[in-house]
């Protein structure tokens, strides 16, 4: 089976069980502080995981982008992908763990014809709060597996959620496919990482609330949330033992040896995976319709951290930076026909990845300069150095050379150098590197970004508070305000809220100057004053076109669609919350404007009572 048969086998089979196909959503989530990226096909949906009524009903499928920036460094190993594909379906208060299993389970043996001894399962083992799910590992019963493919485990392995610090939760059940390889211990199962076990679906079941106490609550409307990994099960579909033999790498991978052959050099297969998995993942994030840019920030310093990362690569075997370009361009063909938008944006993929490469060249020509001095400029006695082996000679007392842990770690974060790459560097001038040093510098850079992260990215999807629906009802009256002033060719490219304040992204050549910004302002606010209801209605796409509403991605949406109106200013497409009237927003002030990237520009606001 193809990969695109196995798209639409996977999609037709749900939708012959009544689910209704959606499309992918953008890879940069909508209004979600607590991520970067869309990291599952249920992340757009939790509005109505949380009870909102879809447009299409109760029962959906997709093929889901997602991009998944915690697997970085596994990269090159035989499973583990920056970008990759989500195979779902969903229950929203319709089906539950019998119905969902037996889909699973169908799916799995009678369409892909996987034997049924290659399977194993997992289940809740209970806690504290909830109790064992033997029900699940009941139905995996019946459906034929023995006991010993049947395993339990606690909260690290089959619990999911919430998505932010309140929100639908609950137990999940995960499916494995065994390679048959030997079990490496008495304690061996799918928890295990010896790769006897490969997680391919995991099916989630929303039976509880998580309360802003830790409590739990069951909820009214259970849900059934599952996600498949398309490119794990094509590759056991296709017989194959890594995603790198599939047809979704072979092409690329078979350019990069052309040109290692013709360039006379080569590079380890480790690092002709990562070459060509960060080529398609940053053909992804670059190729989404917010058009995303390299930065110091966010989303662009994924792409930038990729970019770099191929680049180090590249300079290592000897290979021009055109590399790049050429397995983009690879990428691009073989992907524009199932996401039309890679071939829609492939004129601003190769430019951004052209101009960061060359930007890159130059700060790792400084890097390396700087490099050279600090190794020349480093000198300590041996027995202050780490040894480097059972077999140093305590006896030595030579005058060696070492990188201070400090400076190596300045090398890293500074000029993009990896540990290896400097370490190599010193070799090559028989020096030694404070690698204890560098640990310790990593592992507090790490701890700060962590708390960064908590203290920046809270709330999200899951967050349906009061506020966060005024702002949302907000960017609407942006969006609106800012085609008044600018003109009508302005788009949104994005948008961030908390409790606190919104984000919003959108394009425009250049810098908003101050007048155009009180304009922008005073016609948010004006709107505000006359206390508008906003109106919900759903609709099929054209009949919104019809009306005049504006929306990200006409040609994403389903075939029908939520359109909130606030009536003489704006009309959108959109899933939600929302205010029920603008006079619920209060004061609303523009508090910076910035460059995002090329051609587009950020704003943020806050709303804020407006003194009588």
């Amino acid at each position: 089976m193809t990969a695109e048969e196995l798209r639409r086998c996977y999609v037709g089979f749900f939708t012959e069980r009544g689910h209704k196909e959606i499309a992918s959503a953008s890879l940069l989530p909508e209004n979600d502080p607590t991520v970067l990226f869309t990291t599952a096909g249920m992340h757009p949906l939790v509005p109505y995981l949380l009870g909102e009524k879809h447009p299409l009903g109760t029962r959906l499928t997709d093929v889901q982008k997602c991009v998944r920036t915690c697997d970085i460094e596994e990269v090159g190993d035989d499973s583990h992908l920056t970008f990759f594909e989500m195979l779902g379906n969903w229950s929203l208060g319709d089906y539950f763990k019998e119905e969902s299993i037996s889909m699973s389970f169908d799916f799995l043996t009678k369409v892909l014809q996987i034997p049924m001894e290659r399977l194993a399962v997992t289940a809740f083992e209970g806690d504290e709060r909830v109790r064992k799910d033997v029900e699940t590992a009941e139905i995996w019963r019946r459906k034929g597996l023995r006991e010993d493919q049947i395993f339990y485990y606690g909260t690290d392995e089959n619990w999911w959620g919430p998505v932010g610090q309140t929100g639908p939760c609950g137990p999940d059940t995960e499916i494995f496919y065994d390679f048959g390889k030997k079990k490496c211990s008495d304690t061996c199962g799918p928890a295990c990482h010896c790769g006897k076990y490969v997680e391919i679906w995991n099916n989630v079941f929303m039976e509880y609330k998580k309360e802003a106490d830790g409590s739990l609550t069951e909820l009214t409307q259970k849900n059934v949330d599952t996600g498949m990994g398309f490119e794990r099960i094509l590759t056991i579909n296709q017989s194959k033992t890594n995603v790198y033999d599939t047809e979704l790498f072979i092409p690329v991978m078979t350019v990069l040896s052309e040109i290692l052959s013709e360039n006379e050099t080569n590079m380890t297969m480790r690092d002709k995976r990562i070459l060509c998995e960060h080529t398609r993942a940053t053909c992804f994030i670059l190729g989404d319709d917010k058009h995303i840019a390299p930065s110091n920030t966010e989303q662009g310093y994924i792409v930038r951290r990729l970019i770099r990362r191929m680049i180090r690569i590249l300079k290592k075997a000897g290979l021009p930076n055109d590399t790049l370009i050429k397995l983009a361009e690879i990428i691009i063909l073989q992907y524009q026909e199932v996401y039309e938008e890679i071939g829609q944006n492939g004129p601003f993929i190769l430019e951004q990845m052209k101009n960061e490469s060359e930007l890159f060249s130059k700060t790792l020509d400084a890097g390396l300069k700087k490099a050279e001095r600090y190794l020349m400029e480093r000198t300590v006695q041996a027995e202050d150095v780490q040894k480097k082996g059972e077999q140093q000679k305590k006896e030595q007392r030579s005058e060696l050379k070492i990188l201070s842990g400090a400076l190596a770690f300045k090398l890293y974060d500074t000029y993009g150098f990896p540990i290896e790459f400097t370490c190599e560097l010193a070799e090559e001038k028989g020096c030694l590197v404070d690698l204890e040093g560098f640990q310790a510098c990593f592992l507090e850079h790490q701890e700060k970004s962590r708390q960064g992260s908590e203290a920046k990215f809270k709330g999200g999807l899951a967050d349906h508070s009061v506020q966060t629906a005024r702002l949302h009802t907000a960017t609407h009256l942006l969006h609106a305000a800012l085609r008044q002033v600018l003109g009508e060719q302005v788009q949104q490219r994005g948008s961030n809220i908390t409790a606190e304040r919104l984000r919003f992204d959108f394009s425009h050549p250049v810098k908003v100057t101050k007048d155009e910004l009180a304009r922008v302002e005073d016609l948010v606010n004006s709107a505000i004053a006359k206390k508008r209801d906003v109106i919900m209605t759903e609709m099929t796409v054209e009949e919104a076109k019809e009306k005049g509403a504006i929306g990200l991605f006409e040609n994403k949406y389903a075939e029908k669609v939520k359109v909130y109106e606030i009536p003489d200013f704006s009309m959108e497409i959109c899933g939600g919350p929302h205010a029920g009237n603008t006079g619920e927003l209060t004061g609303f002030q523009i508090i910076k404007e910035e460059a995002s990237s090329s051609g587009v520009r950020r704003i943020k606001a806050v709303l804020r009572e407006r003194s009588e």
